[in-house]
């Protein structure tokens, strides 16, 4: 049975998707959250999906191996980014090399990097007057959104679109495209 441990920051719909769609896999299994955020809602949808979640600071991922220890201890076949804002350490990086994925919320390498996440990255692409935008999945390195790609779906991006229908149409993608490639990678 392949082990997964997910990283997020906020809500928690990729994290609380990919729970789900291995809840009756034969192949897998979501072991683990780990947050930032000991606020976030991804807590609360663990909790109610009875999956082990810890909320941890900048010291325990960044200045120690606290984290690096609870990843080591889980043994994870892959470490799944859905919806963590902070970068990945390189000691981390270098003790599960080519194991660390992420979603990106647009068509990297467009609208990538620091600070380019969420409504930030749906308002670029509304500002560029794109038509068209979707997501990537890639592996984590040292810098944002730099990894290379996996997989990318895309969608339109109409002139009558605002930042709040991106959004809504990058879920879209998100929630049907992650879990299968999480799924192939695992397989």
């Amino acid at each position: 049975m392949k082990r997964v441990v997910i990283f997020a920051s906020g809500s928690g719909s990729n994290a609380e998707n990919l729970i789900r769609f291995f809840q009756n896999s034969d192949n897998a299994s979501v072991i683990q959250v780990l947050t930032n955020n000991p606020r976030a809602k991804v807590l609360d949808r663990c909790n109610k999906l009875k999956i082990s979640a810890l909320s941890f600071n900048k010291i325990a991922f960044i200045e120690t191996e606290d984290v690096l220890n609870i990843l080591k201890s889980a043994n994870p076949d892959l470490i799944v980014l859905a919806g963590f804002l902070w970068k990945f350490p390189e000691n981390i990086l270098k003790h599960f090399p080519n194991k660390v994925i992420n979603v990106h919320p647009a068509l990297l390498p467009k609208f990538g990097g620091k600070g380019m996440y969420g409504m930030n990255v749906h308002e670029a692409v509304i500002a560029k007057k794109e038509i068209e935008t979707g997501i990537t999945i890639h592996y984590v390195n040292e810098h944002y959104d730099d990894g290379a790609v996996i997989f990318q779906a895309k969608c339109k991006v109409l002139a009558t679109d605002d930042a709040e229908d991106v959004a809504s149409k990058i879920h879209e993608l998100e929630m049907e495209y992650f879990p299968k490639v999480v799924e192939k990678l695992l397989s």
